[in-house]
This record gives structure tokens, C-alpha cells and sequence, in this order.
């Protein structure tokens, strides 16, 4: 079977899955993150990629990213996996494949859908039971996006920096999109994009790829958020 083309574009944001192989573990220790981040860190200056949001767990990683050219995410990837892989081996004497082959990515329209997509990857500890508040977890972006906690990785997108006047203005308007839990409708989607491939956004959006890639591509049903309803479902 012929593997998915990825899709990558200059200054279009990119949501990138990478799962333990056959979803076991891929962090063993503290230290396992810290590398983790550092490579990653180096790699997105050197290949010229921003990343505005992460969560590493236990398991898999999602990081959403924007690209100065084509080839950014894909060397960025490349290059962590390939150093993290050798540190893990060296450290926990670990044999065998660690990521469940390559990793999984949807481009991001991002005045629909970028904010959302923060959401979606800062509240994964939540959804998983491992923490009561999105805070509590060390290891994503949004103890930086939300109070202000030093992050030397994250690259605030334009979106973000709107949110207000001042880094407290931004923190406080954050913290306000975690009131409310993600829709199940809005889960469903980013899901599907991921697995697919597929872009996430609307028609207009999906037609802008394809012009861009001069390819066909797939695309979700587009979520619109619903009316606020104060019977919010877990998450």
C-alpha cells in the first residue's frame, strides 16, 4: 500500500501526531522529556520551524507547528525522533522500535481552527485522568500560554499575541477557552483529519491546499461550535 503524501506548507500551521509504537510508552523518566524538548528546541531553529503548542505523554506526542517551506516539519521530525530514539537506547538500554512508524499530520486553517487545536493538544492530560487542571502537567505549552511560565520552545502565533494588549491580558483571555470542555463533535474531527491526513477547516480552505499542492485532497466535515449549553459534557 503507497504511503499518504504529507502535506506541508510554508506559513500554514500543522498538527503532527507521533505515537509509541503500538501505543507503549515512549518516556520512561524525566530526563526523557527534558531531551525530548532540547532536541526539539534545536531542531525547529535549525530547520526554521515555529511551534506554537505541545503536550508530550506517556505515549505520543502532538505538536502544532508552521513551517517556513516544505520540507521544515518533516526534517524537524526526522531529526528529533532519530536523536531521541539513540538517547533512549543509550539510556534504558531500550532494542527494538520505539514510534509507530511515521507520524500522523493535518494542516490547520488557522483562523477557524488554531485556537481550537491548542485546546484540543494542552487538554490531552485532562481527557487522559493524569491531572484535574491542565497546570498541573509539566510537560506542554500551556503553563507558558496561560501564566506566563518560561518556555524557551513555544513561538507565539499571530493569533495568540491577539488575544490582548499585554502578556496578562493574553494569559487571562486563555485561561477563559479552558472554562469550557472540547465538544465531542470537535474531537471527532480533529481525530479524523489526523488519521486521513485530511486538512482541517472549511471548503474554502480545503481548495486553497489543493491549489497549493496541485493535488486532490481528502477533507472532514466541517465543525461549527455549538450553542453554549450549560450542561457541558466531560471530557
Amino acid at each position: 500500500m503507497p504511503r499518504k503524501h504529507r502535506m506541508y506548507l510554508p506559513g500554514v500551521p500543522a498538527h503532527v501526531v507521533q505515537r509509541g509504537n503500538n501505543r507503549a510508552a515512549s518516556f520512561f523518566h524525566e530526563d526523557d522529556y527534558r531531551f525530548y524538548l532540547a532536541a526539539l528546541a534545536d531542531a525547529l531553529k535549525r530547520y526554521r520551524v515555529e511551534l506554537h503548542a505541545y503536550v508530550l505523554m506517556t505515549n505520543h506526542v502532538h505538536l502544532l507547528m508552521t513551517p517556513a517551506d516544505t520540507e521544515g516539519i518533516s526534517r524537524v521530525m526526522q531529526n528529533v525522533g532519530r536523536l531521541y530514539v539513540l538517547n533512549i537506547n543509550r539510556t534504558h538500554r531500550h532494542t527494538g522500535t520505539l514510534w509507530e512508524g511515521r507520524h500522523k499530520a493535518s494542516l490547520v486553517n488557522a483562523a477557524e481552527n488554531l485556537l481550537t487545536c491548542y485546546r484540543y493538544i494542552e487538554l490531552n492530560p485532562l481527557r487522559a485522568g493524569m491531572v484535574a487542571a491542565p497546570e498541573e502537567y509539566p510537560w506542554s505549552s500551556y503553563g507558558w500560554h496561560a501564566w506566563g511560565m518560561p518556555n524557551g520552545v513555544v513561538a507565539d502565533h499571530l493569533l495568540y499575541q491577539q488575544l490582548g494588549e499585554d502578556a496578562s491580558q493574553r494569559q487571562q483571555a486563555y485561561r477563559q477557552l479552558f472554562t469550557e470542555h472540547l465538544e465531542a463533535s470537535a474531537l471527532h474531527v480533529m481525530r479524523e483529519a489526523l488519521t486521513h491526513n485530511y486538512p482541517l477547516g472549511n471548503e474554502r480552505f480545503r481548495e486553497s491546499v489543493e491549489r497549493n499542492l496541485g493535488r486532490v485532497v481528502g477533507q472532514c466535515n466541517r465543525w461549527r461550535p455549538p450553542l453554549k449549553n450549560k450542561f457541558l459534557r466531560p471530557l
